[in-house]
């Protein structure tokens, strides 16, 4: 009868008092934080259609690097010039002769 009493019974979990040994004592140190998080935009969490539509104009009002524009769109096209290759696609149809 003590078997199925010690067989239903649940183990508690152990605890430790564990500290990190360089710890500083500022915040807490199992936090997973990225260093740029505080320079993010969409690091914080923004509920309701309304905060994410203003926070979507506000990052169109910035315009950032000014040829991002066309360095995304020259990578692009390589990529697919690269993909029409592989795939052995005949280009010759989109030229007149």
């Amino acid at each position: 009868m003590d078997a199925m009493r010690n067989f239903l019974k649940l183990r508690k979990n152990r605890t430790f008092d564990y500290s990190p040994r360089y710890y500083k004592g500022d915040g807490n140190p199992y936090k997973i934080e990225h260093k740029l998080d505080k320079f993010r935009n969409t690091a914080q969490t923004q509920r309701g259609i309304k905060n994410k539509v203003t926070s979507a104009i506000n990052d169109l009002k910035t315009e950032g690097d000014k040829n991002l524009k066309l360095r995304f769109l020259i990578i692009v096209a390589i990529l697919v010039l690269l993909f029409l290759y592989i795939i052995d696609f005949d280009l010759s149809i989109f030229l007149n002769r």
